[in-house]
């Protein structure tokens, strides 16, 4: 080869090398990434789905995310929910849309019949969470993440901390909740008292606390508000932070999250969430109204029909969606 075709392919060769670089980076942080997650035994194609006639549905990415309250590290069974959220994903610009499901949301659970939706994932793990959300709402999740209360402490406080905005009314509830978490968690000897309301750096203990708060005005409508401020604040820290610092928090959360998704997806979805934006958040069913069943407290939409048109214009851009008969058979209020 003569010289001048050597100085020609010179570039190429750096770029071929750059390229083989990063591939093998990405499956190394995979492999890694996939050794270090708590895994269940999951098949995509197994997961119930209603007849969706939504064509725009298809245009994102749909995960269901599993907050519980599990003393002994549980992820897949034996535990309620206490955070229920749906990330959708478009595919074309990545923006994402967070929904928290109320967890007391009066639903049909196969084989169990009507209750709170947090049940679900005490009476058959994330495989019937999801089939049940998706039964439902006319949704098409495949996928999920899970994650211990536990590990929500530990990779905030990996992150060295996040910003929220502690309000008056919150500011005792949130120590009080601070405190029990420290106690669970055994880290009682690192729980600080947050001394007065406003913006502020917070610890793992006391953000955690902060996102179980549910006795303020909105109860657990505000509640979930927060665990979704918590989401933010995370991924604002994250897009922030140094590679030691994120692979830090990688290997303090991941022994603590369960998932659905293959290595491979899992690691392209942790490599880039902190480029994704969040483009709007809210909670779910829209229209509510608190109601007793047989007893206990529980949030009936106004109509399922019309929460779930409106689910899918919020999500999708679907513009007057007509449920599945599927959705048309369950109780209505």
């Amino acid at each position: 080869m003569s010289g001048a075709r050597r100085r020609l392919f010179r570039p190429f060769k750096i770029l071929l090398i750059f390229i083989l670089v990063i591939v093998l980076l990405v499956i190394g942080a995979s492999i890694y990434i996939f050794s270090r997650l708590g895994t269940t035994d999951w098949d995509d194609d197994s997961i119930y789905m209603n007849n969706i006639s939504d064509s725009n549905i298809d245009d994102y990415t749909n995960i269901a995310l599993f907050g519980v309250d599990s003393r002994d590290n549980e992820l897949d069974s034996n535990t309620r929910s206490d955070s229920i959220m749906i990330a959708s994903i478009n595919k074309k610009n990545h923006d994402i849309k967070l929904v928290s499901i109320y967890r007391d949301t009066y639903v049909y659970i196969d084989g169990h019949g009507y209750n709170k939706l947090n049940h679900a994932y005490a009476y058959g793990g994330p495989k019937l969470a999801v089939e049940t959300i998706n039964r439902n709402f006319d949704l098409n999740v495949t996928d999920f993440i899970t994650i211990n209360f536990s590990g929500l402490t530990d990779v905030i406080d990996a992150l060295g901390g996040i910003t929220l905005t502690i309000e008056e009314d919150e500011l005792e509830y949130v120590n009080k909740y601070a405190k029990d978490v420290s106690r669970i968690n055994n880290m009682e000897n690192e729980w600080t008292k947050i001394k007065k309301p406003g913006k502020q750096v917070v610890t793992g203990v006391q953000a955690t606390g902060y996102s179980r708060v549910r006795y303020t005005k909105g109860g657990d409508f505000t509640r979930t508000m927060r665990q979704r401020n918590v989401i933010l604040a995370i991924l604002d820290k994250a897009r922030k932070s140094n590679p030691a610092t994120l692979a830090k928090a990688a290997n303090s959360v991941l022994p603590q999250l369960s998932t659905g998704l293959s290595s491979l997806e899992f690691a392209g979805l942790s490599l880039f969430l902190p480029f994704y934006s969040i483009e709007d958040q809210t909670g779910f069913p829209f229209d509510n109204t608190p109601k007793k069943v047989s007893g206990a407290d529980v949030i009936v939409c106004s109509t399922l029909v019309s929460n779930v048109t409106k689910l899918h214009e919020y999500l999708f851009g679907t513009n007057g969606y007509v449920p599945s008969d599927t959705v048309k058979s369950l109780k209505q209020f």
